[in-house]
């Protein structure tokens, strides 16, 4: 029986597929991040393939890793488990509102919307702890992660102002909202990624994590869909609030986004183009939404920045 951990795993298909020995693959993936500085905040798929391939493929990855942390800390803080993620990556702040209880969690009133949130919890942190550690020395820090102020600046920018004062653990409902707001951006995050990664088996162990956002997407979804026509805050219906959210991002991120429904009424599940692919974000995008603002390099859900060289 193989008692690899998944980040030998992904080290040995490297070792396989590029002909290196094993100390070499190690060697490669403690080094993976060293030249990444120099690839600039402006930098395209075109002008990044320019780079040597170990610059890209790192500085790609710990972009996913803070993106990682990002739904991480969303995920676990509603189901109680925010410390775990504290150690890791360092120690910087995960801005929370006052309200939340960090030790209890979230108190959720659908016992669906808690096996969701704790599901969706244990794949984030999965997912930090497997890029993490692929990325050893090389793993960029955790940054100062804004739960509090970012999702009430979101609120009250999608809903024209009407919402002001937005908690996403304020309940059941606030919290699928908040989900919401990250899953799409996961998925065509990871999908534009693609394009730049050089090396096979990350490429791989990428598009898994994209399959399993998408999940984590159409289940949100489908929980949304359900209560559509449910006055969700300040007389606005769910459905109204999805579709300023979705609104909001494609504002900023490239027009590549969708609402619960289509102009018939037809359920969404899956955003994507007339061919039915998933939407794919460049970094910039990705960026102008986490941010919350089109160019900035900090603010939103990210108040000093991104770590790493794509920031």
């Amino acid at each position: 029986m193989d008692n690899r951990t998944s980040t030998e795993q992904i080290i040995a298909d490297a070792t396989n597929t590029d002909t290196m020995n094993r100390r070499a693959a190690m060697g490669f993936l403690g080094k993976i991040g060293m030249g990444a500085a120099a690839m600039s905040l402006a930098a395209t798929a075109g002008t990044a393939a320019a780079a040597p391939a170990k610059d890209i493929d790192g500085a790609v990855l710990n972009f996913a890793l803070n993106l990682e942390y990002l739904e991480a800390a969303f995920y676990l803080a509603a189901v109680g488990r925010v410390d775990e993620l504290r150690k890791i990556g360092g120690g910087a702040n995960i801005i929370l509102p006052a309200s939340l209880d960090q030790a209890r969690g979230m108190q959720f009133k659908d016992g669906n919307v808690q096996a969701l949130a704790r599901d969706i919890a244990e794949d984030e942190l999965a997912h930090v702890k497997f890029l993490h550690g692929a990325l050893g020395k090389a793993a960029a820090a955790r940054p100062v992660i804004d739960l509090n102020g970012a999702f009430r600046a979101a609120g009250k920018a999608a809903s024209g102002g009407k919402i002001d004062g937005f908690n996403p653990y304020a309940n059941d409902l606030f919290f699928l909202h908040g989900a919401f707001i990250f899953e799409d951006v996961g998925v065509t995050a990871y999908n534009g990624a693609a394009t730049l990664i050089t090396n096979p088996a990350y490429l791989q162990a990428a598009a898994g994590i994209l399959a399993v956002e998408a999940y984590h997407g159409g289940a949100i979804r489908a929980m949304l869909y359900q209560q559509r026509q449910v006055t969700a805050a300040a007389g606005l219906y769910v459905g109204q609030v999805v579709q300023a959210i979705s609104n909001l991002r494609g504002s900023v991120g490239g027009m590549k986004d969708q609402g619960l429904s289509d102009n018939a009424g037809n359920m969404i599940v899956a955003p994507a183009d007339k061919n039915g692919v998933a939407y794919g974000r460049s970094t910039r995008e990705v960026l102008n939404i986490v941010y919350l603002a089109p160019n900035a390099t900090k603010g939103g859900f990210y108040p000093n920045g991104l770590t790493g060289s794509i920031k």
